[in-house]
């Protein structure tokens, strides 16, 4: 067997206010759940982006709680969004009229081009081409 597919990538941000801030205004996406200062939860269709406080989700669950394991990692993570080439010159003045530093643009040996930048937790987003992967 083989997964159908990916249907949530975490992150990790300690500044759960500063990260829902800029994945809500920043980069559009629509909030789903939050709870305290453990996690937010955000909805691209169908697919989810999971933004964890690394020191609460260590906690073990509480009694009578989903028994759901300890998450928390330490450092920044990756995750990578698609988007057309011309998705992408307009990501990027859209990120830079924010005042987000473009790390890198990097155009690939065997095509397609990405767009590298961090969040507020120092994590590294990047918005790429599908082609990137070979995919259409």
């Amino acid at each position: 067997m083989t997964p159908a597919g990916i249907l949530e990538t975490v992150i990790y941000a300690a500044d759960l206010d500063a990260a829902q801030a800029f994945y809500e205004t920043v980069l559009g996406l629509q909030r789903v759940a939050r709870v305290g200062d453990r996690h937010v939860f955000f909805s691209m269709g169908d697919q989810m982006l999971l933004v964890f406080n690394p020191q609460a989700t260590r906690e073990p669950p509480k009694p009578g709680a989903l028994p759901i394991p300890i998450h928390g990692a330490e450092g920044p993570c990756h995750v990578c969004f698609r988007a057309s080439r011309d998705e992408l010159d307009r990501w990027q003045a859209h990120l830079e009229a924010h005042g987000v530093e473009i790390e890198s643009v990097v155009d690939w040996p065997k095509g397609g081009r990405s767009i590298y930048f961090r969040d507020p937790a120092g994590n590294s987003i990047e918005f790429a081409e599908p082609k990137i992967w070979g995919f259409a």
